[in-house]
């Protein structure tokens, strides 16, 4: 349901789930039920929906969940509206996500969505920004070999059939995403009912839609997702992929943005140069200083009138301009176009900076 929080003054999204009757007979597991969901609250991260509230409805058997509320809906839906795509695009969308479930993978125990699809991604069609969310059937990782099977059958990987798997059947099931995604066709469309596509994944049969895909570094990425789980990459190795690396907008120099000065910096008997670069009314200025992070400082034009300056840390490990765009737009109103033109300062820079900073580092 779409609620409104009187206390906050915002939108949400409540949702509501029936807890199954052999739960709620069971006090041991429905506080294993209040641990994950409290576990889920504890989820911090910029391309996860964030849980604000949760309680257990015991007498009417149901489980209340309260969360941020996305307008522009589903990735699924998005898409199924914008058929005319540009493959920049769903790179962007490709790194927000992989960027989650490295995250999710990365916590101790790790945690696997299993249910990994487009309809549970979800999108704000102002920034381009999207985010996972509806962890019903999310699990934390458990000592025994094997655990229950659940799941949508288009998106499951074989291996969950059996019950003995990893966190890499949610990198499976984003293989699919990114295959609906490129071809709007949703996969396995072709098959005549749940036997006919749970016989093709058993055998390991791809869907048809894969061939349907024209370009060979996408498709090639893709096959990468959706390899047996003993080949398949991670999160963390598919966005050091190449195809993802691709995107102009933040490896190739862009050049509608101009360096507008230089000037020498010095501090504790160390020189350093100050690049300051242009594109239309915004500024960006930074110090080349052996440091991470690096501060920036960025002026832009305020959508009411006058001008914004805001400072912030680039980590030259883990940032991009495309991540440091999206997080700024989130905490304060950007004009129109204003995340692209971002993006590319940072790009600019960046370019700059890293051999820049390379240089100036000592080797023993």
């Amino acid at each position: 349901y779409r609620a409104f929080d009187k206390l906050e003054g915002v939108e949400v999204a409540w949702s509501q789930s029936r807890i199954n009757d052999s739960v709620m007979g069971c006090s041991q597991k429905m506080e294993q039920l209040n641990t994950e969901i409290q576990l889920l609250r504890t989820l911090r991260h910029k391309n996860i929906v964030k849980l604000f509230a949760s309680w257990i409805d015991e007498e009417k058997g149901i489980v209340n969940i309260i969360t941020e509320y996305f307008t522009s809906g589903s990735l699924r839906q998005y898409r199924t509206k914008h058929k005319k795509l540009d493959m920049k695009a769903m790179r962007r969308w490709a790194i927000q996500i992989l960027t989650a479930l490295e995250y999710l993978h990365s916590q101790n125990p790790a945690i696997i969505h299993r249910d990994l699809k487009c309809d549970n991604i979800f999108i704000n069609g102002n920034y381009g920004k999207v985010k996972i969310g509806d962890f019903g059937l999310a699990t934390f990782m458990q000592q025994q070999k094997t655990r229950s099977v659940k799941g949508t059958l288009e998106f499951m990987a074989p291996e969950l059939y059996t019950g003995n798997y990893n966190e890499l059947v949610d990198v499976y099931a984003f293989g699919m995403c990114m295959l609906e995604l490129v071809t709007c066709e949703y996969p396995y469309s072709e098959c005549q009912g749940m036997g006919h596509i749970f016989k093709n994944v058993s055998q390991g049969k791809k869907p048809a839609a894969l061939y349907k895909v024209k370009d060979s570094e996408v498709r090639s990425f893709i096959e990468n997702c959706l390899a047996p789980a003993a080949e398949r990459l991670s999160a963390s190795e598919l966005l050091r992929s190449s195809f993802l690396q691709n995107d102009s907008s933040l490896s190739s120099p862009p050049f509608s943005v101009s360096m507008v000065e230089i000037e020498n910096v010095t501090r504790d008997g160390d020189q350093f140069d100050s690049f300051v670069f242009r594109k239309g009314e915004f500024l960006l200025n930074g110090n080349m200083e052996v440091t991470n992070p690096v501060h920036l400082w960025l002026r832009f034009p305020d959508p009411c009138g006058g001008s914004k300056a805001v400072q912030f840390p680039l980590d030259v490990a883990k940032d991009t301009g495309l991540s440091i765009a999206m997080e700024m737009a989130e905490q304060v109103e950007l004009p129109q176009g204003g995340i692209e033109i971002i993006t590319e300062l940072i790009g600019a820079f960046m370019l700059i900076l890293i051999r820049h900073w390379r240089s100036r580092v000592r080797t023993p």
